[in-house]
């Protein structure tokens, strides 16, 4: 009995090393961009206005200030302009 408990958790160890080293190989070919595995197109942004999160993709994207935001929509971002101005 105690000869399965042995071989069970060598495979649970084995298998833990094998996808690390898996998740490391895919890192360093470049396929992800994140320590987390995430690509930059997947990435959430925070709305300032609304202070919704949106993937960065999909987002409307504004230079203001010398500055980059990311909106959910253009009226947020015309909105946040004008705070901007006044």
């Amino acid at each position: 009995m105690y000869r399965l408990f042995l071989i069970a958790g060598l495979l649970m160890l084995f298998y833990f090393f094998l996808r690390r080293a898996f998740q490391k190989i895919k890192q360093e070919t470049g396929l992800f961009t994140h320590q987390e595995g995430q690509t930059l197109g997947n990435q959430m942004v925070q709305d300032p206005v609304c202070r919704v999160f949106i993937p960065r993709e999909n987002a409307v994207r504004e230079e203001i200030g010398g500055q980059t935001y990311f909106f959910c929509s253009r009226g947020c971002a015309t909105t946040f302009q004008k705070r901007l101005s006044t």
